[in-house]
């Protein structure tokens, strides 16, 4: 085997360990980062739980012999649940939800309070709560006549900004949890009528490399 010829079959043999190792981690990234961010969470609960289970009935829990109190790993989770759970069914029935929507009103409209409380149940809403903003998704021309963004539409209307004919768009921001919100003539927004609102989320927050299911 000639000198050139053995150069060229490291060059092809290094090429190839270089593309298994970016393969490796393309596969492996999203599990280990999944993975840490599911165990990070249980571990946060766990430890957050008992402290505040300590705190509102002293002595409940015995400690060991480091004289931290003891943890049972995935308790605090099991709890959590449990309690969304029974908050959820309690808060469905007619009498709870007119307290809550009396404690609600009077949130709203308390200074200082009111700004923190209304943008975290709007956010929340906005995703999961009766009155979702984020299941139409759209295209939404707002840079240039042939330059289109993947957004969701949040209010069909812009009149309360004085804009009769206007559609309010929020854009997502790739690999971010940040956007900006548009008010644009509804006739440069686009309708995506065979894409659902999480496949578009994901399309836009990959940065376009997540297909769509069309």
């Amino acid at each position: 085997m000639s000198t050139e010829t053995r150069k060229a079959w490291f060059r092809l043999k290094w090429r190839r360990l270089i593309q298994f190792l970016l393969q490796g981690v393309v596969v492996l990234a999203p599990i280990c980062i999944t993975a840490y961010a599911v165990i990070w969470l249980f571990r946060t609960i766990d430890n957050i739980l008992p402290n505040i289970l300590n705190d509102v009935f002293p002595g409940a829990l015995e400690k060991n012999a480091t004289g931290d109190l003891r943890r049972f790993p995935g308790l605090g989770v099991i709890i959590v649940l449990l309690i969304l759970l029974f908050v959820g069914w309690l808060s469905s029935s007619f009498f709870v939800g007119r307290l809550v929507h009396v404690f609600d009103k009077v949130l709203e409209n308390t200074p200082g309070v009111k700004f923190i409380y209304t943008s975290v149940k709007d956010f929340l809403e906005a995703f999961a709560g009766n009155k979702k903003k984020f299941d139409k998704a759209v295209l939404v021309n707002v840079d240039a006549p042939d330059v289109w963004r993947v957004g969701f539409i949040t209010q069909e209307d812009a009149h309360n900004f004085e804009m009769p004919g206007h559609a309010i768009v929020y854009v997502p921001h790739s690999y971010a949890i940040s956007g900006i919100t548009y008010i644009v003539p509804k006739e440069r927004v686009k309708l995506l009528k065979h894409t659902s609102s999480a496949e578009a989320m994901k399309f836009a927050v990959s940065g376009g490399v997540t297909e769509v299911e069309g």
